[in-house]
């Protein structure tokens, strides 16, 4: 009897299917996978919108104020944030946003001052209405804006106002543009002074790199606040806030590059003896070539997280100096400027909406924060997977 064995063949492993599906996974690019784990952070894509939102509104400070925020009109003067409401004091849905019309009066017992509402005209807010001129980016002249009233008897001012009577939303827009335009100015400048200097300090080494480092030491031991004032005293009071806004925007970069470039010295000094460094001076490459070519984009990514991480402080020291009178001056206003209303306890203990710009200043901060954790993580996208 004749016995034999089935043999089941087992197909072939495809080849070039595998090898396109390697193609297809090695295909995406560094900046493909710091996007995708940039994306999958809540917290970065927050601080994204956050900061995007801030600067609409610095942009557009005209188009989304009501109000010449420069005009000053001492009748409206600590007027209170209008109550934007959709139902009338009987309770009923009107469809459409109303504010009702507003009268300082003082009262009879306790003669202090209060508002009384006109409850029986409300006035309906429009949005995209034509009022007071303005031009856009100083070339384009239009009266177009996103929010205003039926006539104007009645104003609607959304965070009140100050003690001149000038819209405060429409100020603290504007003061948006001033903040972060100084920020970032500095904080540019101070990028490049510093990452600049950190990686040819980290490259050449020796005398060069200890020579720079004994400079570096001596800037960051500068103490900061009594240069600031000491500045105050020096600067003259006749020069316009141009020139103030200037001397700011290059301050604050003397003050904060030397930090930056002992990080990138630090970060330079394990890449220079790498092999694609070797490889590069084997093959006859300058050190120019070298240090701008290949050294700075591999830290790069460390110098835009350190970037968005600047920025929110320096914010925040331009607001602290303009609160106490040695930043930035009239005309120009910061969010710390317009916080200079705050330091009578009395003004701010019946007028509490002129804290309003630290809502600003605080969003700012956290989106930025939020921004620059997420870059950090984003930047070694080959971390954690």
């Amino acid at each position: 009897m004749q016995s034999y064995t089935e043999t089941t063949e087992l197909p072939a492993p495809d080849l070039e299917a595998d090898m396109l599906l390697e193609e297809e996974e090695s295909s995406d690019s560094y900046s493909q996978l710091v996007w995708q784990r940039f994306s999958r952070s809540k917290a970065a894509i927050a601080g994204a919108l956050m900061v995007i939102m801030l600067v609409v509104l610095a942009m557009f400070p005209e188009f989304f104020s009501p109000y010449d925020f420069y005009n000053t009109t001492l009748s409206d003067t600590y007027i209170p944030p209008a109550e934007i409401r959709f139902f009338d004091v009987d309770g009923n849905f009107l469809f459409r946003p109303f504010v009702y019309k507003s009268e300082l009066v003082i009262d009879p017992v306790t003669y202090q001052a209060k508002q009384a509402l006109d409850t029986e005209h409300p006035h309906f807010i429009r949005f995209f209405v034509r009022s007071w001129e303005y031009k856009l980016f100083g070339l384009i002249e239009t009266d177009l804006h996103i929010i205003g009233l039926d006539g104007d008897e009645v104003r609607v001012h959304l965070l009140g106002t100050d003690r001149f009577g000038r819209d405060l939303w429409g100020r603290i827009c504007l003061a948006g543009r001033v903040s972060l335009s100084l920020s970032i100015l500095a904080a540019v400048i101070a990028i490049v002074i510093g990452s600049s200097v950190g990686v040819i300090s980290g490259y050449y080494g020796g005398k060069i790199d200890n020579a720079i480092q004994r400079f570096v030491e001596v800037v960051m031991s500068f103490p900061e606040l009594p240069l600031w004032m000491a500045l105050a005293a020096v600067i003259p009071k006749t020069w316009p806030s141009g020139q103030i806004f200037l001397v700011m925007a290059f301050i604050f970069p003397f003050l904060r590059w030397a930090v930056l470039a002992r990080e990138v010295r630090g970060k330079v000094l394990s890449l220079r003896e790498t092999d694609f460094i070797l490889a590069a001076k084997e093959q006859g490459a300058g050190d120019f070539r070298i240090i701008f070519k290949h050294l700075y984009p591999n830290v790069l990514s460390h110098v835009i997280v350190i970037l968005t991480l600047m920025i929110p402080d320096i914010i925040l020291a331009e607001a602290f100096l303009s609160f106490l009178g040695i930043g930035i001056q009239e005309p120009l206003t910061s969010w710390g400027f317009l916080m200079k209303s705050a330091q009578s306890l009395e003004t701010l203990g019946q007028n509490t909406w002129i804290l309003t710009p630290v809502i600003f200043i605080v969003v700012a901060v956290l989106g930025l924060n939020f921004l620059g954790d997420g870059l950090r993580d984003a930047a070694d996208p080959y971390s954690n997977l």
